[in-house]
């Protein structure tokens, strides 16, 4: 396989490739990421955390173990970027907020985080999230805004907008998102890159968050085949995860390029009729053409899902509760005040409510595993809207503070805990990227995986402008 010219932008199976053949070093690459980093961070703020001598030494390391002939693992020496709420050793995680103690035992690494350093991945940069991951931009009293590479006016979303923009600008190859209500699939739709949240528990979490029922960690990256290198790692067990289920190990990328002919696809314009907007619309309809000439069998469904925001507001606003609960006074006088407000609505349940909506979810899998029966993956929309101002919390309303009201399709698929991708379909009138979202039965991943290669290998994904102001 060729490398480009800019060696951040290689994929991690033409990097892994080149290494074993001593065409380029992992030092190399590592250079060209920091120099990248360099460039994008003034603009776009993508990046919570540097510290480039590690990265460096990492990637000594690994070009010592490739001239040995003994790779750590399949993605050793690929350049590899960790969000900010995901403990790992040696790095602080300060997950967006000021109320964290920065002088803390550092000492640990989350699941994914190990799996990756276990393969011999080298870590370039710790990326930016809201406060704890809360909400579906990505701003903070700590790190600041960070911007979309397609237009810096423009926010990533969120809540893995660093991650986003990582990927999308070469800050790193494979880029570790946490998702709990669209936290992978928006920032991946408003940045044009590749996104998937795993089924519920295919990758091990730890330490428990206060959203554990809804949140996945994936990954993000600017190829569906770079997704399923890394999902085959970030799968692998890890004890400390009560919520994992024991799903065998897999190779996602076998059957990657099997296509979808014959496959029964569904497509559903809109969730619980909501109202999308034209330019989005159009592109996801030209999007679901492909499929249909690539030979599989197409047809409309209708996907109601009653209740689904107040269900995810319940136990998201509970959730936040419960995390607030947990701190000083003067700590939660440090919180984003978006945050405080969903801790407190969230405050206001009380556990019969709490119950009753963990209760309906069981209905609304069940829903969606009765359409399932009849179609192999459902098509949606990823978002109705493309990516709003940067520095604001909602895209019609500036005071607003909530976002699940205009997630609309993301989130109903973290309350039935079904895969979900996002990938790239077109742009809108301002040139800005609109998603094409793949969901699957429960377990389908690599089935998701392949329906969004069977796109790619038709529209490839975009890369953004080098920078924002170009």
């Amino acid at each position: 396989m060729s490398l480009p010219d800019d060696l951040c932008f290689a994929d991690a199976s033409s990097l892994v490739e080149a290494y074993a053949a001593r065409r380029v070093s992992p030092v190399e690459v590592a250079e060209a990421c920091l120099a990248r980093i360099a460039e994008v961070q003034p603009e776009l703020n993508p990046c919570a955390f540097l510290d480039p001598e590690t990265t460096r030494a990492q990637a000594r390391a690994s070009e010592l173990r490739w001239i040995a002939g003994e790779p750590a693992g399949p993605l050793d020496g690929v350049p590899a970027t960790i969000k900010d709420l995901l403990l790992s050793a040696g790095w602080p995680t300060l997950r967006g907020s000021r109320a964290v103690d920065p002088g803390q035992d550092w000492d640990e690494d989350s699941p994914a985080v190990a799996r990756l350093r276990e393969s011999g991945a080298v870590f370039t940069a710790k990326t930016t999230t809201p406060e704890f991951g809360h909400k579906g931009v990505t701003d903070s009293p700590l790190a600041g805004i960070t911007r979309n590479p397609w237009d810096s006016d423009r926010t990533p979303g969120g809540s893995s907008g660093g991650a986003a923009v990582a990927a999308a600008t070469g800050l790193g190859v494979l880029n570790i998102g946490t998702d709990g209500g669209g936290s992978i699939r928006i920032p991946a739709s408003f940045t044009g890159i590749f996104g998937l949240k795993p089924s519920f528990g295919r990758v091990p979490a730890w330490p428990a968050s206060p959203l554990s029922s809804v949140s996945h960690v994936g990954p993000m990256t600017r190829t569906v085949r770079d997704a399923a290198l890394m999902l085959a790692v970030l799968a692998r067990p890890d004890a400390r995860d009560w919520y994992a289920k024991p799903f065998a190990v897999e190779d996602f990328t076998a059957g990657l390029e099997e296509g979808v002919r014959g496959l029964r696809i569904g497509y559903a314009p809109t969730i619980n009729d909501e109202p999308v907007d034209d330019d989005v619309a159009a592109a996801v309809d030209a999007a679901v053409g492909v499929f249909r000439a690539e030979g599989a069998m197409v047809e409309p469904v209708t996907v109601d899902l009653p209740e689904t925001r107040r269900i995810f507001q319940i136990i998201w606003t509970t959730g936040a509760a419960l995390m607030a609960a947990g701190m000083s006074d003067d700590q939660r006088r440090r919180l984003d005040q978006t945050l405080m407000a969903a801790a407190t609505i969230g405050q206001g349940f009380d556990a019969v409510t709490l119950a009753q909506a963990q209760f309906r979810r069981a209905g609304l899998a069940a829903h969606m595993a009765a359409l399932h029966r009849r179609f192999d993956v459902i098509l949606t929309p990823t978002l109705p809207d493309t990516a709003f101002k940067a520095g604001r919390n909602h895209p019609g309303d500036p005071a607003a503070t909530t976002w699940n009201d205009w997630t609309p399709f993301t989130y109903p698929f973290n309350l039935t805990g079904q895969p979900a991708a996002s990938i790239p379909c077109g742009f809108d009138r301002d040139g800005l990227p609109v998603g094409l979202q793949i969901v699957g039965p429960v377990g389908a991943d690599a089935l998701v995986l392949r329906v969004a290669r069977a796109f790619e290998r038709v529209r490839p994904i975009p890369l953004p402008p080098r920078s924002a102001a170009d």
